[in-house]
């Protein structure tokens, strides 16, 4: 399995001047989550360490290999990205766009085999969307296709997951149905890392964590050294409560 790794990574945000060098390992089995307000880079954060935005210094290895030296091909038998928004740029079914996660193992013009359609079926019966795979993706309700986003990642199954707010749209069920999912491929030694908004989730699904500041600080660690209230408050701007339920840190925002 793959290995993600920044060097001095200092990610470009539009209107921040520089911000603290990112020098951490994201290794197989591991499930790291990104925390911080709006406007902190987080999801700038996920496009540079996927190659799809340019650092303003430093730079991410995938395996000890630069991410921009990799052939994009490659690169996305290696990594997978969940967006926070998606848009589709032409009509599709359900399972025309679990699909795509295959694409990056298909030689140039090759028809997808019996694996890949098995695959592609498989992810989509482990998000509840077997039902609609005949259904255009147009129709489906933000939730759904949210879970689709997944799908197709799962259907991909790279060595490392990058995943954009993947509880965006979904009800309590498919929270912890997709925080499951994700924890299982780190147990099958997958590499993660996800932007969250919900700190809960974050305290109990991610070993590791990544505070993102909108000056542009930031700190990372497990997670049990990182869940700070004091630190937490002042990354969020808001003062927090915590407890403890059935073994898990809770925290609650305090008007």
């Amino acid at each position: 399995m793959s290995r993600l790794e920044t060097r001095g990574l200092v990610i470009d945000v539009p209107g921040r001047n520089g911000g603290d060098p990112l020098d951490f390992a994201v290794l197989p089995g591991q499930v790291w989550g990104v925390l911080g307000p709006n406007g902190a880079g987080k999801t700038t954060l996920l496009h540079t360490l996927a190659g799809l935005r340019s650092p303003r210094l430093g730079r991410v290895e995938v395996d000890g290999v630069p991410v921009s030296r990799l052939r994009r091909r490659r690169l996305a038998q290696c990594l997978g990205l969940v967006f926070q928004e998606h848009h589709d740029g032409f009509p599709a079914t359900v399972k025309e766009t679990a699909l795509i996660g295959r694409h990056p193992w298909l030689s140039p013009w090759q028809m997808e085999t019996a694996e890949d359609l098995a695959l592609a079926q498989r992810a989509l019966e482990r998000l509840d969307l077997a039902p609609l795979d005949a259904r255009q993706v147009a129709t489906l309700s933000g939730g759904e296709r949210q879970r689709l986003a997944i799908a197709t990642l799962l259907a991909q199954d790279p060595g490392i997951w990058l995943a954009d707010e993947p509880t965006n749209h979904l009800d309590l069920h498919h929270q912890v149905a997709v925080m499951r999912l994700l924890a299982e491929r780190a147990a099958a030694g997958r590499s993660l890392m996800i932007c969250l908004h919900d700190l809960n989730l974050a305290a109990r699904w991610c070993d590791h964590l990544l505070l993102l500041y909108p000056s542009g600080e930031a700190c990372w660690g497990p997670t049990a050294s990182m869940l700070v209230p004091e630190a937490l408050e002042r990354l969020y701007g808001q003062r927090l409560a915590s407890a403890e339920v059935e073994g898990s840190r809770v925290f609650i925002a305090v008007p």
